[in-house]
Protein backbone atom coordinates (compact mmCIF):
# COMPACT_ATOMS: atom_id res chain seq x y z
CA UNK A 1 0.00 0.00 0.00
CA UNK A 2 1.51 3.58 -0.48
CA UNK A 3 2.19 6.19 2.04
CA UNK A 4 -0.93 7.98 3.29
CA UNK A 5 -1.18 11.75 3.17
CA UNK A 6 -1.89 12.01 6.78
CA UNK A 7 -0.73 10.22 9.74
CA UNK A 8 -3.96 8.62 11.64
CA UNK A 9 -4.21 9.65 15.54
CA UNK A 10 -3.16 6.95 17.85
CA UNK A 11 -3.11 4.23 14.88
CA UNK A 12 -1.65 1.58 16.95
CA UNK A 13 -3.78 2.04 19.84
CA UNK A 14 -6.80 1.26 17.38
CA UNK A 15 -5.52 -1.29 15.73
CA UNK A 16 -4.24 -3.16 18.95
CA UNK A 17 -7.80 -2.66 20.20
CA UNK A 18 -9.20 -4.13 16.73
CA UNK A 19 -6.92 -6.91 16.25
CA UNK A 20 -7.40 -7.01 12.51
CA UNK A 21 -6.92 -10.68 10.97
CA UNK A 22 -7.02 -11.87 7.72
CA UNK A 23 -10.82 -12.68 6.99
CA UNK A 24 -11.99 -10.18 9.36
CA UNK A 25 -14.69 -7.81 7.56
CA UNK A 26 -13.92 -4.11 9.49
CA UNK A 27 -15.81 -0.81 8.93
CA UNK A 28 -13.81 2.71 8.50
CA UNK A 29 -16.85 5.18 9.35
CA UNK A 30 -14.72 7.87 8.97
CA UNK A 31 -12.72 6.84 6.17
CA UNK A 32 -11.25 10.12 5.31
CA UNK A 33 -7.69 10.00 4.10
CA UNK A 34 -7.69 5.87 4.61
CA UNK A 35 -5.20 5.82 7.50
CA UNK A 36 -6.70 3.38 9.47
CA UNK A 37 -8.05 1.87 6.62
CA UNK A 38 -4.82 1.16 5.41
CA UNK A 39 -3.75 -0.48 8.68
CA UNK A 40 -6.77 -2.67 8.47
CA UNK A 41 -5.87 -3.51 5.33
CA UNK A 42 -2.28 -4.49 5.89
CA UNK A 43 -3.26 -6.82 8.62
CA UNK A 44 -5.01 -8.91 5.43
CA UNK A 45 -8.53 -7.72 6.75
CA UNK A 46 -11.72 -6.88 4.56
CA UNK A 47 -12.64 -3.01 5.35
CA UNK A 48 -15.89 -1.29 4.22
CA UNK A 49 -15.14 2.15 4.34
CA UNK A 50 -17.41 5.20 4.66
CA UNK A 51 -17.29 8.80 4.40
CA UNK A 52 -19.50 11.39 3.94
CA UNK A 53 -16.79 14.08 1.77
CA UNK A 54 -17.13 12.75 -1.58
CA UNK A 55 -13.41 14.47 -2.23
CA UNK A 56 -12.80 11.89 0.54
CA UNK A 57 -14.35 8.97 -1.62
CA UNK A 58 -13.14 10.25 -4.61
CA UNK A 59 -9.12 10.41 -3.52
CA UNK A 60 -9.75 6.82 -2.06
CA UNK A 61 -9.88 5.07 -5.44
CA UNK A 62 -6.46 4.56 -5.46
CA UNK A 63 -6.33 2.79 -2.28
CA UNK A 64 -9.29 0.97 -3.49
CA UNK A 65 -7.71 -0.07 -6.71
CA UNK A 66 -4.53 -0.92 -4.98
CA UNK A 67 -6.56 -3.28 -2.06
CA UNK A 68 -7.11 -6.72 -4.62
CA UNK A 69 -11.08 -6.26 -3.94
CA UNK A 70 -10.51 -6.39 -0.07
CA UNK A 71 -11.70 -2.43 0.19
CA UNK A 72 -15.07 -0.79 -0.35
CA UNK A 73 -15.60 2.52 -0.09
CA UNK A 74 -19.15 4.19 0.25
CA UNK A 75 -20.33 7.69 -0.04
CA UNK A 76 -22.50 8.02 3.18
CA UNK A 77 -22.84 8.94 7.20
CA UNK A 78 -20.92 7.31 9.50
CA UNK A 79 -24.46 7.46 11.08
CA UNK A 80 -26.17 4.85 8.94
CA UNK A 81 -22.56 2.66 8.39
CA UNK A 82 -24.93 -0.78 9.19
CA UNK A 83 -26.54 -0.12 6.45
CA UNK A 84 -23.49 -0.89 4.14
CA UNK A 85 -23.30 -4.06 4.99
CA UNK A 86 -24.26 -7.24 3.23
CA UNK A 87 -25.86 -8.67 6.61
CA UNK A 88 -26.63 -7.11 9.49
CA UNK A 89 -24.28 -7.74 12.81
CA UNK A 90 -22.02 -8.93 10.46
CA UNK A 91 -18.66 -6.44 11.00
CA UNK A 92 -15.66 -7.73 13.37
CA UNK A 93 -14.79 -4.37 14.75
CA UNK A 94 -15.66 -0.77 14.15
CA UNK A 95 -13.52 2.53 13.66
CA UNK A 96 -15.10 6.02 14.19
CA UNK A 97 -12.42 8.99 14.35
CA UNK A 98 -15.00 12.15 15.00
CA UNK A 99 -14.59 15.76 14.06
CA UNK A 100 -12.97 17.37 10.63
CA UNK A 101 -9.86 15.60 9.24
CA UNK A 102 -6.52 17.01 8.34
CA UNK A 103 -7.26 16.82 4.54
CA UNK A 104 -10.44 19.46 5.38
CA UNK A 105 -8.42 21.62 7.71
CA UNK A 106 -5.13 22.24 5.26
CA UNK A 107 -7.50 23.14 2.10
CA UNK A 108 -8.55 26.76 2.93
CA UNK A 109 -11.59 26.40 -0.39
CA UNK A 110 -13.24 23.73 2.24
CA UNK A 111 -13.67 26.84 4.70
CA UNK A 112 -13.01 24.86 7.89
CA UNK A 113 -9.72 26.79 9.34
CA UNK A 114 -8.79 30.43 9.32
CA UNK A 115 -5.08 29.62 8.70
CA UNK A 116 -5.46 30.43 5.55
CA UNK A 117 -8.61 32.96 3.90
CA UNK A 118 -10.98 30.93 2.29
CA UNK A 119 -14.71 31.23 1.58
CA UNK A 120 -16.88 30.41 4.67
CA UNK A 121 -18.32 26.41 3.88
CA UNK A 122 -17.38 24.22 6.66
CA UNK A 123 -19.70 21.53 5.23
CA UNK A 124 -18.49 18.07 5.05
CA UNK A 125 -20.78 16.99 2.81
CA UNK A 126 -20.48 19.87 0.22
CA UNK A 127 -24.15 20.00 0.70
CA UNK A 128 -26.83 21.76 2.80
CA UNK A 129 -26.20 25.00 4.85
CA UNK A 130 -22.78 26.35 4.84
CA UNK A 131 -21.17 28.38 7.64
CA UNK A 132 -21.89 31.46 5.87
CA UNK A 133 -25.47 30.62 5.49
CA UNK A 134 -25.73 30.00 9.26
CA UNK A 135 -24.22 33.04 10.49
CA UNK A 136 -25.26 35.96 8.23
CA UNK A 137 -29.11 34.09 8.74
CA UNK A 138 -29.58 33.20 12.11
CA UNK A 139 -30.67 35.33 14.89
CA UNK A 140 -28.36 37.06 17.74
CA UNK A 141 -29.80 34.22 20.42
CA UNK A 142 -29.18 31.37 18.22
CA UNK A 143 -25.79 32.17 17.34
CA UNK A 144 -24.52 33.04 20.93
CA UNK A 145 -26.12 29.43 22.40
CA UNK A 146 -24.05 27.38 19.54
CA UNK A 147 -20.93 29.57 20.05
CA UNK A 148 -21.52 28.07 24.17
CA UNK A 149 -22.75 24.96 23.58
CA UNK A 150 -20.00 23.95 20.88
CA UNK A 151 -17.07 25.96 21.48
CA UNK A 152 -17.38 26.58 25.53
CA UNK A 153 -17.09 30.38 24.40
CA UNK A 154 -17.64 32.39 27.87
CA UNK A 155 -18.01 35.68 26.01
CA UNK A 156 -20.60 34.28 23.54
CA UNK A 157 -23.01 36.97 23.52
CA UNK A 158 -20.27 39.38 23.12
CA UNK A 159 -19.39 37.26 19.81
CA UNK A 160 -22.51 36.99 18.64
CA UNK A 161 -23.26 40.65 18.74
CA UNK A 162 -20.10 41.71 16.48
CA UNK A 163 -21.26 38.67 14.31
CA UNK A 164 -24.26 40.45 13.96
CA UNK A 165 -23.13 43.58 13.29
CA UNK A 166 -20.63 42.99 11.08
CA UNK A 167 -23.00 41.14 8.52
CA UNK A 168 -22.85 39.73 5.83
CA UNK A 169 -19.43 37.62 5.86
CA UNK A 170 -18.35 34.81 3.33
CA UNK A 171 -14.61 34.24 4.01
CA UNK A 172 -12.79 32.57 6.94
CA UNK A 173 -10.62 35.19 7.41
CA UNK A 174 -13.22 37.43 7.84
CA UNK A 175 -14.76 35.76 10.61
CA UNK A 176 -11.84 35.11 12.59
CA UNK A 177 -11.25 39.20 12.23
CA UNK A 178 -14.42 39.83 13.96
CA UNK A 179 -14.31 37.17 16.65
CA UNK A 180 -11.22 38.74 17.95
CA UNK A 181 -11.89 42.36 17.96
CA UNK A 182 -14.54 41.31 19.94
CA UNK A 183 -12.38 39.27 22.26
CA UNK A 184 -9.47 41.64 22.28
CA UNK A 185 -7.19 39.05 21.14
CA UNK A 186 -3.00 40.00 21.01
CA UNK A 187 -1.28 38.69 18.39
CA UNK A 188 1.48 36.95 20.92
CA UNK A 189 -1.35 34.96 22.58
CA UNK A 190 -1.28 31.46 22.21
CA UNK A 191 -4.26 29.72 21.20
CA UNK A 192 -6.64 31.80 19.01
CA UNK A 193 -9.84 32.80 20.30
CA UNK A 194 -11.22 31.98 17.07
CA UNK A 195 -10.48 28.35 17.33
CA UNK A 196 -13.41 28.32 19.76
CA UNK A 197 -15.87 29.88 17.12
CA UNK A 198 -14.52 27.92 14.49
CA UNK A 199 -15.21 24.60 16.41
CA UNK A 200 -19.36 25.83 17.25
CA UNK A 201 -20.25 26.85 14.03
CA UNK A 202 -18.54 24.09 11.93
CA UNK A 203 -20.35 21.06 14.55
CA UNK A 204 -23.73 22.76 14.21
CA UNK A 205 -23.57 23.27 10.33
CA UNK A 206 -22.35 19.17 9.70
CA UNK A 207 -25.54 18.31 13.02
CA UNK A 208 -22.08 16.06 14.38
CA UNK A 209 -23.25 15.31 17.39
CA UNK A 210 -26.44 13.85 16.42
CA UNK A 211 -24.24 12.09 13.99
CA UNK A 212 -21.89 10.73 16.73
CA UNK A 213 -25.32 9.52 18.01
CA UNK A 214 -26.57 7.88 15.15
CA UNK A 215 -23.06 6.65 14.07
CA UNK A 216 -23.03 4.75 17.96
CA UNK A 217 -26.32 2.67 17.55
CA UNK A 218 -25.47 1.90 13.86
CA UNK A 219 -21.96 0.42 15.08
CA UNK A 220 -23.86 -1.35 18.06
CA UNK A 221 -26.15 -2.89 15.28
CA UNK A 222 -23.45 -3.52 12.62
CA UNK A 223 -21.20 -5.66 15.18
CA UNK A 224 -21.37 -9.26 15.67
CA UNK A 225 -21.36 -10.81 19.03
CA UNK A 226 -17.37 -9.96 20.00
CA UNK A 227 -16.74 -7.73 17.67
CA UNK A 228 -14.58 -4.69 18.92
CA UNK A 229 -15.16 -0.65 18.76
CA UNK A 230 -12.88 2.52 18.78
CA UNK A 231 -13.90 5.56 18.59
CA UNK A 232 -11.49 8.60 18.53
CA UNK A 233 -12.63 11.93 19.55
CA UNK A 234 -11.02 15.39 19.44
CA UNK A 235 -13.38 17.78 22.17
CA UNK A 236 -15.02 16.92 25.19
CA UNK A 237 -18.59 17.26 24.09
CA UNK A 238 -18.01 14.11 21.60
CA UNK A 239 -16.10 11.82 24.43
CA UNK A 240 -18.55 12.69 26.69
CA UNK A 241 -21.08 11.05 24.43
CA UNK A 242 -19.38 8.32 24.17
CA UNK A 243 -18.34 7.61 27.73
CA UNK A 244 -22.23 7.72 28.32
CA UNK A 245 -22.91 5.49 25.46
CA UNK A 246 -20.44 3.25 26.68
CA UNK A 247 -21.31 3.22 30.34
CA UNK A 248 -24.86 2.64 29.41
CA UNK A 249 -24.70 -0.28 26.97
CA UNK A 250 -22.56 -1.81 29.37
CA UNK A 251 -25.15 -1.70 32.35
CA UNK A 252 -23.06 0.73 34.24
CA UNK A 253 -25.02 3.48 34.73
CA UNK A 254 -26.87 4.09 38.02
CA UNK A 255 -30.10 1.57 39.26
CA UNK A 256 -33.41 2.90 38.98
CA UNK A 257 -35.63 3.57 41.94
CA UNK A 258 -39.55 3.75 42.09
CA UNK A 259 -39.85 7.15 40.87
CA UNK A 260 -37.12 6.44 38.08
CA UNK A 261 -37.47 2.80 36.64
CA UNK A 262 -34.45 1.60 35.28
CA UNK A 263 -34.27 1.74 31.32
CA UNK A 264 -34.00 -1.23 29.01
CA UNK A 265 -30.37 -0.04 27.61
CA UNK A 266 -29.70 -0.70 32.01
CA UNK A 267 -30.91 -3.85 31.42
CA UNK A 268 -29.24 -5.30 28.67
CA UNK A 269 -25.95 -4.90 27.65
CA UNK A 270 -24.86 -4.43 24.72
CA UNK A 271 -21.29 -4.15 25.17
CA UNK A 272 -18.54 -5.37 27.34
CA UNK A 273 -14.91 -5.01 27.74
CA UNK A 274 -14.73 -1.14 28.07
CA UNK A 275 -11.43 0.02 27.66
CA UNK A 276 -9.81 3.03 29.81
CA UNK A 277 -9.58 6.46 27.88
CA UNK A 278 -6.14 6.12 25.99
CA UNK A 279 -4.65 9.48 24.92
CA UNK A 280 -1.70 10.09 22.64
CA UNK A 281 1.80 9.33 24.30
CA UNK A 282 4.73 12.48 23.84
CA UNK A 283 6.13 10.61 20.65
CA UNK A 284 3.39 10.88 18.53
CA UNK A 285 2.53 14.61 19.91
CA UNK A 286 5.90 15.49 19.00
CA UNK A 287 4.70 14.14 15.39
CA UNK A 288 1.23 15.73 15.29
CA UNK A 289 0.39 18.20 17.19
CA UNK A 290 -3.23 18.31 15.72
CA UNK A 291 -3.23 14.55 17.82
CA UNK A 292 -2.86 16.54 21.21
CA UNK A 293 -6.81 16.84 22.01
CA UNK A 294 -7.54 12.62 20.68
CA UNK A 295 -9.22 10.31 23.36
CA UNK A 296 -9.89 6.82 22.28
CA UNK A 297 -12.28 4.47 23.43
CA UNK A 298 -12.82 0.65 23.52
CA UNK A 299 -15.57 -1.54 23.70
CA UNK A 300 -16.40 -5.30 22.76
CA UNK A 301 -20.16 -6.32 21.65
CA UNK A 302 -22.00 -8.82 23.47
CA UNK A 303 -24.70 -11.21 22.12
CA UNK A 304 -27.90 -9.58 23.16
CA UNK A 305 -29.55 -7.55 20.80
CA UNK A 306 -29.21 -4.24 19.37
CA UNK A 307 -30.75 -1.11 21.33
CA UNK A 308 -30.56 1.40 19.29
CA UNK A 309 -30.33 5.43 19.87
CA UNK A 310 -30.52 5.96 23.70
CA UNK A 311 -33.14 7.97 25.47
CA UNK A 312 -33.14 11.37 24.13
CA UNK A 313 -31.01 10.93 21.02
CA UNK A 314 -32.81 13.09 18.84
CA UNK A 315 -32.35 15.85 20.65
CA UNK A 316 -28.58 15.34 21.30
CA UNK A 317 -27.00 18.14 19.49
CA UNK A 318 -29.63 20.49 21.17
CA UNK A 319 -28.87 19.01 24.53
CA UNK A 320 -25.37 18.39 24.55
CA UNK A 321 -23.95 20.60 26.80
CA UNK A 322 -27.01 21.29 28.84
Amino acid sequence: MSAAPHVPVLLDEVLAALAPAPGDLMVDGTFGAGGYSRGLLDAGATVVGVDRDPDAVAEGQALVAASGGRLRLVHGRFGELDRVLDAPASADAVVLDIGVSSMQLDRADRGFSFQADGPLDMRMGRDGESAADFVNGADEAEIADVLYRFGDEPRSRRVARAIVEARPLARTGELAAVVRRALGHRPHEKKDPATRAFQAIRIRVNGELDELADGLAAAERALKPGGRLAVVTFHSLEDRMVKRFLRERSGAEPGGSRHLPRNESATRVTFANIGKAQRPGEAELARNPRARSATLRTARRTAAAALGKTAGADNTQREAAA
